[in-house]
């Protein structure tokens, strides 16, 4: 398997249901608790939309899982300001993006979920390009809030590929993910190759 292509076995359908159900479930409440804060318009607008697609997500994989996700009784604690918010959300929307592009691969009929997620992840690089291109402390506060969240992904994939069926993927799969989102914040200037420092 290549970092391009990679195409796990059909014996790991339902651990990547799983997943993908726990990363939805994440990114519903984290978007939930940044509508609670003070953002531009428009971005409100969009994460409006973005909870309406979670929502449906999840009533779609807990139906095709038979289980209810995790519901936390309050919601998260979200970074009030919008720069380094951007920088939560596109994290995990990242995330979330690598594990619908391995269930896609294995259940091509889920393809519009993938859809969703590059369309997701594509609002917040728009939003985060913006930022870092204005400069200043908006900027400043961005990149820091990008090495804090980077440092805790490593342990998240770990905790996320912990089922018998991904075990012989286990690796592969870790380094995949980390370097595919690393490639992300690297692009867009949020960290750089040397603060990257995946974990072999």
């Amino acid at each position: 398997m290549t970092a391009e292509s990679m195409v796990l076995p059909a014996t790991c359908e339902r651990a990547l249901l799983e997943r993908f159900l726990r990363a939805e479930a994440m990114a519903l409440w984290a978007v939930r608790a940044a509508q609670t804060q003070q953002l531009p318009r428009h971005v409100q607008r969009f994460l409006q939309r973005h909870e309406t697609d979670e929502q449906e997500h999840l009533r779609q994989f807990e139906a095709m899982l038979g289980t209810i996700s995790q519901r936390p009784s309050t919601l998260p604690t979200v970074p009030s300001q919008w720069e380094m918010l951007a920088v939560l959300l596109f994290g995990y929307e990242a995330l979330g993006l690598e594990f619908a592009r391995l269930l896609a691969a294995v259940r091509p009929d889920l393809a519009d979920i993938l859809d969703d997620e590059q369309v997701h992840v594509g609002f917040f690089e728009k939003e985060l390009t913006a930022i870092l291109a204005a400069g200043g402390i908006g900027s400043q506060q961005a990149r820091d809030a990008a090495r804090a969240w980077w440092k805790k992904v490593p342990r998240t994939v770990e905790r996320y590929l912990q089922d018998p069926s991904l075990e012989p993927y286990r690796a592969e799969l870790r380094g995949h993910i980390l370097s595919v989102i690393g490639e992300r914040f690297v692009r867009l200037g949020l960290l750089t190759d040397a603060t990257l420092g995946i974990p072999q």
